[in-house]
Parts: structure tokens; sequence; C-alpha cells
């Protein structure tokens, strides 16, 4: 699976572990910038290129991170047909992929270290959309909140 991956100057020292988790669980980084550390940064920028190559199909999933990871997730939330949340924990990172099909996951690096990052990068790539019914009925009803505010 391809994962994009792009952060922010606060995002930028947590970006070579989360490429190395996204290689260990034998998927592709599909690297979105940033390329340099650059104060001025701003994590839309990085948000939106990850969103649009998860919403586009280059990459299936998609990792954000900036300092608190709120930035990105609201900002990638923007393009149609991503569903991005802030996760510090495992079972968010698996539950929002198995219940809410979540594609991109958004993490905070002054929230969270190296270890916690990696771990919750795996539970988010290992996981899978239930198919369950009512999770499908729950989130067709979302993306008609999407469609009908066009």
């Amino acid at each position: 699976m391809n994962v994009a991956i792009g952060t922010d100057h606060a995002g930028f020292v947590l970006k070579p572990t989360v490429i190395e988790a996204i290689r260990e669980a034998g998927d592709t980084p599909v690297d979105c910038g940033a390329f340099v550390l650059e104060p001025g940064d701003d994590y839309p920028d990085f948000a939106a290129a990850v969103a649009r190559a998860v919403a586009s199909g280059e990459a299936e999933r998609g990792i954000l991170l900036c300092g608190s990871g709120v930035g990105a997730s609201v900002a990638a939330n923007k393009v149609r047909g991503i569903r991005s949340a802030l996760c510090h924990d495992t079972f968010s990172a698996r539950q929002g992929v198995e219940d809410d099909d979540m594609n991109v996951l958004s993490l905070g690096a002054r929230v969270i270290g190296p270890a916690l990052a990696r771990e919750v990068v795996r539970a988010f790539l290992g996981a899978s959309f239930s198919n369950a019914e009512r999770h499908r009925r729950r989130l067709e009803k979302a993306m008609q909140l999407e469609a009908r505010d066009e």
C-alpha cells in the first residue's frame, strides 16, 4: 500500500520515525514534504498534498505530522473524500479505520514521542474497514453531509 506522508516544521523531527514505521509495515511511503526543515513551513500546504494524494488514488492512506496534529487534520478534511482524525493512541487509530474508514492519520509531534508514534502508525496501517452494515450506514450519512455542503 502507498502511504502519503507530509509534515510541517513542527512535525519534521518525527518524520524519519514514521517513514521507517511505514516501511516496517511492508508499505511504501510517498513523501509529500517537507524535505528540509524550514521554520516557515505551513501545515495546510502539506496537509493538502497528502489529502490530494489519497483522494486521487496515488496513495491508499496518508499520515500528517504537525505540532499538535489538529491543524493538519482540519486542513486535510477540507479535501473531498478525506476522513482524517487526530489519534495519539492505538485504539483510536485502529477503530478509526475499522468503524469510520479513516484514510488519513494526523499525529502531533509535540504531543507524542517516537515510540508511541510508531505504535499508532502500525495500528492505523494494520486496520481495515469492517464493512459492517451499521458502519457503512453511518459513513454514508457523513458523506452526504460533504455532498450537501457544496
